[in-house]
């Protein structure tokens, strides 16, 4: 019962008494008329008196018990005037301020935070106890080629798509490691915890590594293909000066024919080892893309064409399957067509004999995919695709893939090469 119901119960229960006192007290004569009414006066004062001491006190206790019990920090308790109570009234009333004090630095700091998460540029995606995606920050969403936070929430890792997310669900807990991409995307990833209400929920922090350690790559693949091309066209030129001059000492001789022979595959291999090099020198002198509007079918067909007759060579027919609204494209069609024909031209070295190509576009969205039947890449060479001189083949220079490379990424392309579960490689390329 509340303290005011029992209040209120004692009064009635006390007006109850004075009525049979008062009517007694009309009964009789002399002194016992004058101790009723005095007995009637004296509980009334005490009633009175218990209120304000008792009561009063109590009952705005009570009150600040609601208060706290509500989480309503902004109300205060009135002062009683009763001495102990209202010192605790007052170190109620302090530790409500503080409360809200603290409320506020709370709300503030977790506005601060999830303000500089959201455009922070490192991903960070928070999970819930069972491995479910319950935030996703701009950047993450980026990463893992999600549209919006709605795509991804109330999902766990291996129910996304993509090769980010596959990496990420494959990552041990409280761990750090670098993740390199089939697309050459490279990212710093970390899998966390932290503790809240006594639980501890897991999180990624995901860091793009792609721009800076692609451009340390290219200066310093740049830096040492600049030396050689230097040493060995400097070396070729002489070798070749001198050895022209010694063919032509050797013609004026009898019986020399051999060695006249030698000569001329000697200068061949000089000239043959001058154009290797100046193959590495032309990627890192890729011009800038003057780009044009053209129609991306037109482009495919034209180059389709031209490596015809290769494909037919090996027994591998080139089959397209072209989008009906043949989209139109802003590229520089001569870098393009090259890209195009590399990336077939490896395609068929893939397959090697008895296989298919198929090209195919696509509007919405906008791209151009280049599948083959070929050999397939694992996921150890996928990590080092696009990496400078890195080769499968074995007389490869390592330089194909990354001409493309450098190409799409001044179309501001994305990108991926990787072998699907149907067992068909995919090169694609997203406008």
């Amino acid at each position: 019962m509340k303290l005011k119901s029992f209040f209120y119960f004692l009064v009635l229960l006390l007006m109850a008494v004075w009525v049979i006192l008062l009517f007694i007290a009309t009964q009789e004569n002399g002194w016992r008329f004058y101790l009723i009414e005095g007995i009637i006066t004296f509980s009334l004062v005490y009633l009175v008196y218990f209120y304000k001491k008792v009561i009063k006190p109590l009952n705005s206790i009570a009150g600040g018990m609601d208060l706290l019990q509500a989480q309503d920090f902004s109300s205060r308790l009135a002062p009683v005037g009763q001495r102990e109570a209202d010192r605790i009234v007052s170190i109620f009333n302090r530790m409500m301020n503080q409360l809200k004090e603290e409320r506020l630095r709370l709300r503030e700091q977790n506005h601060f935070l999830d303000l500089l998460i959201s455009v922070s540029p490192m991903g960070v995606i928070i999970l819930t106890l069972d491995e479910r995606i319950s935030m996703a920050n701009k950047a993450a969403l980026e990463f893992l080629d999600a549209g919006t936070e709605e795509e991804v929430l109330n999902k766990t890792m291996d129910e996304l798509t993509g090769s980010l997310a596959e990496e990420l669900d494959r990552m041990p807990k409280d761990t750090t490691a670098t993740i390199r991409l089939s697309d050459s995307r490279i990212y710093r990833c970390s899998r966390l915890s932290f503790v809240d209400r006594g639980f501890a929920h897991p999180f990624y922090l995901i860091e793009s590594l792609t721009s800076e350690v692609m451009k340390a790559e290219k200066k310093a693949y740049e830096k040492v293909i600049r030396m050689i091309a230097h040493e060995v066209n400097n070396s070729v030129a002489g070798i070749t000066s001198t050895l022209d001059t010694v063919d032509d000492a050797l013609q004026a001789m009898e019986d020399t024919e051999d060695l006249r022979d030698v000569m001329k595959v000697c200068i061949e291999r000089s000239y043959s080892m001058s154009r290797f090099i100046t193959n590495f020198a032309d990627v890192v002198k890729i011009p800038e893309p003057q780009t044009e509007e053209v129609c991306l079918n037109d482009r495919v067909i034209a180059c389709k064409r031209f490596m015809e007759n290769v494909c037919q060579s090996r027994s591998i027919s080139l089959r397209l399957e072209l989008c009906e609204e043949n989209p139109v494209v802003s590229i520089d069609t001569s870098l393009f067509e090259q890209v195009i024909i590399n990336i077939i031209k490896n395609s068929a070295e893939s397959i090697g004999e008895n296989g298919e190509i198929i090209i195919r576009t696509s509007a919405s969205p906008l791209m151009l995919e280049i599948g083959d039947t070929g050999q397939g890449i694992s996921k150890e060479v996928e990590a080092k695709l696009f990496s400078p001189f890195f080769s499968t083949k074995p007389n490869g220079q390592g330089i194909g893939l990354i001409f493309i490379r450098e190409v799409l990424m001044k179309h501001d392309c994305t990108f991926s090469l990787r072998t699907y579960p149907d067992g068909i490689t995919r090169f694609r390329i997203c406008f």
